[in-house]
């Protein structure tokens, strides 16, 4: 056994479970057997997949509704505009959706409700089902959807009469899209086992086809940043659940690495530091691993006692703004234990008896000064 340890900067990272004023409770996710993350969002929203009365789902923002009779399937936020969302539906149309701010004044008090609003597009995509929606991560109001023609269609939301692209030659129904991050390449996975690669500018056709996982169940692909790697999630032929590593320049296989024999489909993540995160549907926990020379390192994992049924990425500002807020908080609470600790001690300091009105310097411990991050007392 070597007894050199492997160097990374991130060998004791870990999982912290969010604020519960972070969180929404009694949520209703739909009960669609169509297999999507279920969950989506920007840095000022979250849709998600709604089990609505009669059958039907609604994408949510915020407990906001957005109400379309036949079920949603999946929705996507624009990149371009944090208020701007698709949804996909069983009955073939993807809907354009603006979130309006003003829908949630008074959010959180007693009288609130939450108001129904309109489509600002739709598009008659398909016949029948259309089961995913993704926006271009560098053009601004373009589009792709999957349809139940095993097509992949995209779209120019400004002329949305016909779609600018079709992309073909899927055996069965599509399963995942992914773009890579400049958008001049998409690559798809298939229940036909298949992983196609496609460059929407020169051809409907793939411009390269592999053999993917052994199963038909749940594959699922994530463009690896600005690397030429993607890697995939899938099962085997003996159900076994799988992450593989490809090369994009001949879809040729670098590394096929075998989980466990769960049944959930395992949903991959990739961040820019080179961490590539897993959440299993029905799963308490996420995985994460490091990638390095071709080769998948586990990190840890973050364990839950609820098992998960979705999970979403939120970009990036939107977890500052989140870390911003809990600063702000924090710096509340401090204010209000310094000045009753204070208090607490002196029945009313020299500021407060009057030395205000006096000139007297402003109370160190946050009496009535502007700057209420004061030192605790006593030191």
């Amino acid at each position: 056994m070597s007894r050199f340890v492997r160097a990374s900067k991130y060998r004791h990272v870990f999982g912290q479970q969010g604020k519960k004023e972070y969180g929404f409770d009694n949520v209703k996710v739909t009960n669609s057997a169509w297999d999507t993350n279920l969950i989506a969002a920007s840095s000022r929203y979250i849709s998600v997949n709604w089990n609505a009365s009669g059958g039907g789902a609604s994408p949510t923002s915020f407990l906001s509704r957005a109400p379309t009779p036949p079920p949603v399937l999946d929705t996507d936020w624009s990149p371009f505009n944090d208020a701007m969302v698709a949804s996909a539906g069983d009955d073939g149309k993807v809907m354009l959706w603006k979130v309006e701010s003003a829908a949630f004044e008074g959010w959180g008090t007693e009288h609130w409700e939450p108001q129904d609003f309109d489509p600002v597009l739709r598009i008659d995509v398909s016949p029948r089902r259309v089961g995913q929606v993704l926006f271009h991560p560098t053009a601004n109001n373009v589009l792709a959807s999957t349809t139940s023609e095993h097509t992949v269609k995209i779209w120019d939301l400004e002329k949305p009469e016909a779609p600018r692209a079709l992309l073909g030659g899927h055996g069965d129904a599509i399963q995942s899209l992914a773009f890579n991050p400049s958008g001049n390449l998409l690559v798809t996975t298939c229940r036909d086992r298949k992983i196609r690669l496609f460059d929407p500018r020169v051809s409907g056709d793939a411009v390269r086809v592999a053999e993917g996982h052994g199963g038909i169940k749940g594959a699922r692909v994530v463009w690896m940043g600005e690397r030429d790697n993607i890697a995939t999630t899938g099962f085997s032929k003996m159900s076994d659940r799988q992450i593989a590593i490809w090369e994009t320049g001949g879809l040729s296989n670098i590394k096929m690495t075998t989980i466990d024999q769960t049944s959930g489909t395992l949903m991959p993540f990739w961040s820019d530091n080179n961490i590539l995160f897993l959440a299993g549907k029905g799963d308490g926990n996420i995985r994460y691993y490091e990638y390095e020379s071709d080769q998948l390192y586990g990190l840890a994992e973050h364990k839950s006692s609820d098992p998960q049924r979705g999970m979403c990425f939120l970009p990036r500002r939107g977890a500052e703004r989140l870390r911003l807020a809990d600063e702000d908080r924090e710096r509340a609470d401090a204010d209000v234990r310094v000045r009753a600790e204070h208090l607490g001690r002196n029945d009313a300091c020299a500021y407060e008896r009057g030395g205000a009105e006096a000139g007297a310097e402003p109370c160190r411990y946050a009496c009535g000064a502007e700057d209420a991050a004061a030192e605790p007392f006593g030191r």
